[in-house]
């Protein structure tokens, strides 16, 4: 069954799948490493990946008959860089997959700095009346959604797709309300990090509910539209479907795309490089956003992100979490990915090296890891100026 997962990276290479339906595979085995060189800039960044990708380009996981496209934008220091490869151009559409997660955890920040929730507010406060019982002790808030410290599962027991190549289409808010009136949200005296599908799609929802507004709606009141970046969405305009890459699966067989509703808020975007680099730059630089508009969203989005990132609590192998995103001590570097059925990616951002960037592919990850995370994981370590994962297949 093609399920949504989220690849999180760990120490020393190694990289977990985490399965929606909440089965973890064995991790893959460490990658190779390529030898270190002088920190490399966004205007070298072409050279040294067209070096690196060149076998990939020949007969691996860019080669003529995949159909696979990789699209990429960097900033560094200023300096904006956009790269395609294979099948992608520049304004070519891909699915984000569970990077969607970061923009429901701004979504949350907005909502906060605009009065209108609170972190420590209990999730069940915010659904319709009725929806879920009053626990008798501790209770799921909104913060612990966020950093995927809520104790909930990977997914709900009564997510039964009806077409496995389309997953999450037929799970609606009326079986998420129902799924959560038998588990409850009672919340584990001790909780720990739980990368959870259900808590994030949750957290979408509520926030939904509370606005009163569909997520997509959302999602474009509050962070989409003040940044400018119009070339991202859940529903796709006729235009914008021109330029959406056909998904493929991990072996390279086409892919249907991905349809979310009430788990829209973990991981239903689609966006372009361009747009997304908007977005990482934006992350990078908070307190330097010029919105784009005058609403009240618009006036809040400079501190949103900033407390965006706010290190929260511990995540995995060392690392942290603030809303969302994930924190690598060891670079400075926040980062999240996705992967769906047919498309994977990767962002990340470094506010002490002051730059940021994106991968997007038209590939889904595989058990042997994500290409886009590769990618990502390669351009970050060459502008740090150390050893990088190769790319050679």
């Amino acid at each position: 069954m093609s399920v949504l997962l989220a690849m999180l990276a760990l120490a020393l290479g190694k990289i977990v799948h985490v399965l929606s339906i909440g089965q973890a595979v064995k991790p893959v085995p460490p990658s190779k490493i390529d030898t270190a060189m002088e920190p490399v800039h966004a205007e070298d960044i072409q050279s040294v990946l067209d070096r690196y990708l060149a076998a990939a380009l020949k007969s691996g996981e860019l080669a003529p008959s995949t159909g696979t496209g990789v699209s990429i934008a960097v900033v560094d220091h200023g300096v904006r860089k956009f790269l395609t490869y294979g099948v992608a151009k520049q304004d070519s559409i891909y699915e984000i997959g569970s990077i969607t997660k970061t923009f429901t955890g701004l979504i949350l920040s907005q909502m906060l700095e605009q009065g209108k929730v609170k972190f420590d507010d209990p999730v069940r406060e915010l659904l319709p009346p009725g929806t879920v019982r009053k626990p008798d002790g501790a209770e799921i808030t909104l913060l612990d959604l966020a950093t995927q410290h809520s104790g909930l599962p990977r997914m709900p027991g009564n997510f039964k797709p009806a077409d496995a190549n389309n997953p999450y289409a037929d799970y609606h808010a009326a079986n998420l309300y129902a799924f959560l009136a038998k588990q409850g949200v009672s919340k584990p005296d001790k909780t720990t990090f739980l990368y959870s599908n259900l808590g994030f799609g949750l957290l979408g929802q509520a926030l939904s509910v509370r606005a009163g507004k569909s997520y997509a709606q959302l999602l474009k009141d509050e962070v989409l539209d003040p940044l400018g970046m119009h070339d991202t969405a859940i529903a796709l305009s006729p235009s914008q479907n021109e330029r959406f890459l056909p998904g493929h699966t991990a072996n390279h067989r086409p892919a249907h795309a991905w349809d979310l509703d009430a788990f829209a808020g973990a991981g239903a975007i689609r966006s372009t490089a361009s747009d997304m680099l908007t977005y990482v730059e934006a992350n990078l630089h908070p307190k330097e956003v010029k919105p784009v508009n005058a609403s009240d969203a618009a006036k809040t989005i400079s501190r949103a992100l900033a407390q965006s990132h706010e290190l929260r609590a511990d995540s995995l192998a060392g690392q942290r979490i603030a809303l969302a995103w994930l924190y690598n001590p060891k670079m400075g570097t926040f980062w999240h990915n996705g992967s769906t059925g047919g498309y994977s990616a990767y962002a990340f951002f470094n506010p002490k090296g002051n730059y940021a960037g994106v991968v997007l592919v038209n590939t889904s990850a595989g058990p042997q890891g994500s290409f886009a995370d590769r990618i990502g994981k390669h351009i970050v370590e060459r502008l740090a100026g150390k050893p990088a994962v190769s790319l050679g297949d």
